[in-house]
């Protein structure tokens, strides 16, 4: 592996559900502290680097959230089995059948999202999707065992996906839990390295939010915080590029990074989606416009803050987020770096200015 496999590989493999941010907290803060002038943190967990370039201001925020979605023991009943609640979005479907790890005081206790064999569904049950609620974690339940002094399992602890950072057989695909958002946040990582070696006309704000999945939490008490003129939202896109329609679609793993035009939660500032859409242009970086018509990202909390803040979402598109394993394309990871470094080089006090000011 290269370093930047090496990376995404320990940034989606750490655990942290939203609320349970601690080990992947920790993480962001070892990467960025040699990259920025100082860390910063707030009440709710969040983290902020400050990197002073040429300038005080504009202060331009690149934030991305460091949560992943997962789930929270609700209950363990008398025969010990798990019952858990989602932290984010999760379709009942995919999480049936899948391997778990449950973050006990012990330390992590695999278990299995348990799952009755098709000889004993009848047709009725065929057709349902089970709600989560309804569904169990078995962790090797067995009469006499107890879960809760053996393994160390109380309610409240946190649950995440068992799955590992792969290479794929096309070596530029791979997959892995957490994608959403973890790579964004090596995004953010690997722009502030790159502004080691470049100059850049304002002071940049390398952040990494909390509980994003459970409502852009972080990103309010970031945004009061850090107090940005502008901020570029580095999130994951909803690669489409599935049967039926395959290939044609246009938000598709190796179409380049995704700018959002639209989303539940907010519309971006016009004057600097422009600004990305030239920057993209005159540096040949691929890209394609996308909209979401449900969910949001942290920029629906950042662009209300204060006195308001223009922002606009960029990210690479992933196949089959909010699942166990979700699939990122090398070259969309390296054009959204490409593409977001050559933006804060470019986004002096009069290009801000332009986006608010007649």
């Amino acid at each position: 592996m290269d370093q930047t496999e090496l990376l995404l590989k320990e940034l989606t493999e750490t655990s942290g559900v939203s609320g349970h941010e601690t080990e992947i907290r920790r993480l962001m803060a070892r990467e960025l502290r040699p990259l920025t002038d100082s860390l910063q943190y707030d009440k709710m967990g969040s983290i902020m680097g400050v990197r002073k370039g040429g300038s005080e201001r504009p202060r331009v925020m690149l934030i991305a959230h460091m949560d992943e979605v997962g789930f929270i023991v609700r209950e363990i009943t008398s025969d010990g089995y798990i019952k858990f609640l989602p932290l984010g979005g999760w379709w009942g479907h995919v999480a049936l059948g899948q391997r778990m790890q449950v973050i006990g005081s012990n330390g992590p206790v695999l278990g299995i999202v348990g799952s009755k064999p098709p000889h004993l569904l009848p047709d009725d049950e065929r057709k349902k999707v089970i709600d989560v609620k309804d569904m169990f974690i078995d962790v090797g339940a067995q009469e006499k065992f107890d879960v809760k002094k053996r393994c160390g399992i109380k309610v409240g602890d946190p649950i995440v996906p068992d799955s590992r950072f792969t290479i794929m057989a096309n070596k530029k695909m791979y997959l892995s839990k957490a994608f959403d958002n973890r790579m964004a946040c090596g995004v953010v990582i690997e722009v502030l390295k790159r502004l080691q070696r470049a100059k850049h006309p304002n002071t940049v704000l390398g952040c990494a939010s909390v509980q994003e999945e459970v409502g852009l939490r972080g990103a309010q008490t970031l945004a009061h915080i850090g107090d940005p003129d502008v901020c570029i939202v580095v999130d994951v896109g909803i690669a489409q590029d599935v049967p039926p329609d395959g290939f044609k679609k246009v938000e598709k793993l190796g179409g380049g990074p995704g700018i959002l035009v639209m989303d539940a939660s907010m519309i971006p500032n016009v004057g600097l989606k422009e600004f990305v859409i030239r920057t993209a242009k005159s540096g040949k970086i691929p890209y394609h416009l996308t909209t979401i018509d449900r969910g949001g990202t942290d920029g629906g909390r950042v662009h209300v803050s204060r006195a308001g803040v223009p922002s606009i979402v960029i990210g690479a598109p992933v196949r089959y987020i909010h699942s166990h394993n979700g699939i990122l394309c090398r070259t969309d990871y390296d054009n959204t770096i490409k593409l977001i470094a050559e933006l804060v080089k470019k986004l002096d006090a009069k290009a801000v200015k332009s986006f608010t000011e007649a």
